[in-house]
């Protein structure tokens, strides 16, 4: 039987919203032991979050975006405010491969839990410490979330339209921090397997997001040159943009990379005679003057539903690909093949459709196993039979709030 690569890491599992708890997720699905702390007074946030499709709110235990944030975790209720919480809490890390931390900075040293201490707890430990700006500098500690993330580092600013305002990017950004913050995490346990040595990682998810758009610094930096918001333009590639296809809101995005592309491309619209105009004639042409061959392009995409542009695109060998509506998400046959959604029970033994993860192992193929946990679920699991503390002090505590 193969096992799961992470099987054996226990995670103690301290962020909340998205950001890190996405990070930790991604661990689970590979086999880590994901154990989030919550207090049932305080839960995470992420609980209190609307159905984004009724509306409505589902309750702390059945609110969605938790839910997709938080699979295969286990949960406990436990009250850091009090010195027997903070207490089990060291117990825990100490039982531990990995801390997350996703407060404020300055939260983990005031109740107790800075990396010094916990170092002194489990000399190994992998600590990531997940912010807007990181720990250090002076806007250290300044709130963040999502669409502050894009504004701070930048992203925002070049995103949008030529004409219009910088774009407010939400949800992706905390999924890009994510996966970055997962991604050190692995590289960090990889490092401690080599050499037996842990790490204290301080991410800011500000600066994870500048690394997206490391080239347009770097040009800021050795020529001075602010890039500006151009829409679906790139700096070399016309055709480059998204066309609007046959249907209520249907568009399609063509890149044309090279001239053997521009040949397909212009055999798959019938060689019309605008394509042979000077103005088009080679690449450079095309991209200065790729506002007037945009609108020739776009009275051909009309015709076809985005679909059909896609095909016929690329069947000539031109990158074609529709924009995908989130419905369209779900039924894509691609990604169905890929099996990019899965079922899972829920704790009302009802099924629901999740997202896998977006990449296959060969052998230790991630997977979803369990859905998010109802707050404090594990609380007697993971301090009783993982820690062995005696059931009778496991009601004290709890009748003291300390699990609560």
């Amino acid at each position: 039987m193969v096992t799961s690569v992470l099987k054996g890491i226990r995670v103690t599992d301290f962020s909340w919203g998205m950001a890190g708890p996405a990070a930790t997720e991604i661990l689970a699905f590979m086999g880590a032991e994901g154990i989030k702390i919550e207090r049932a007074t305080r839960p995470d946030f992420a609980r209190l979050f609307i159905n984004p499709l009724t509306r409505v709110h589902d309750g702390i235990n059945r609110a969605t975006t938790f839910k997709d944030n938080n699979l295969n975790k286990l949960s406990v209720a436990l009250n850091l405010k009090h010195p027997k919480g903070v207490e089990l809490a060291k117990m825990l890390i100490k039982a531990s491969d990995v801390v997350v931390d996703g407060f404020t900075p300055g939260v983990m040293e005031r109740i107790g839990l800075s990396y010094r201490v916990i170092r002194e707890v489990r000399p190994d430990i992998v600590m990531l410490s997940t912010s807007a700006n990181g720990s250090s500098g002076p806007e250290s500690d300044s709130l963040g979330y999502a669409p502050l993330f894009a504004a701070l580092s930048g992203v925002g600013s070049m995103t949008g339209y030529l004409d219009g305002p910088p774009s407010e990017i939400r949800t992706t950004m905390d999924m890009h921090s994510a996966f970055a913050s997962a991604f050190a995490l692995m590289a960090a346990l990889i490092h401690r397997k080599r050499t037996g040595e842990g790490q204290h990682i301080d991410f800011s998810s500000r600066e994870a997001m500048a690394c997206l758009i490391a080239d347009s610094i770097m040009d800021y930096t050795m020529n001075k040159k602010v890039q500006s918001r151009e829409g679906n333009r790139d700096d070399i590639m016309a055709p480059h943009n998204c066309y609007r296809c046959r249907g209520q809101d249907k568009w399609v995005s063509i890149a044309v990379a090279t001239e053997e592309e521009w040949k397909a491309f212009c055999n798959v619209l019938g060689n019309p005679e605008w394509t042979r105009d000077e103005r088009f004639s080679d690449q450079y042409s095309r991209w200065k003057n790729q506002e007037e061959m945009d609108r020739e392009v776009g009275k051909w995409t009309i015709t076809h539903t985005n679909y059909e542009v896609m095909e016929l695109m690329q069947k000539a060998g031109v990158a074609a690909v529709p924009s995908f509506t989130a419905e369209d998400v779900y039924c894509d046959c691609h990604l169905q093949e890929r099996k990019i959604t899965t079922i899972v029970e829920d704790q009302d033994k009802r099924s629901r459709l999740t997202f896998n993860l977006p990449w296959k192992l060969s052998i230790t193929q991630p997977e979803v196993i369990n859905d998010a946990p109802l707050i404090g679920q594990h609380t007697e699991y993971v301090f009783g039979k993982i820690l062995g503390v005696p059931d009778e002090e496991i009601e004290i505590l709890k009748k003291e709030g300390v699990l609560a």
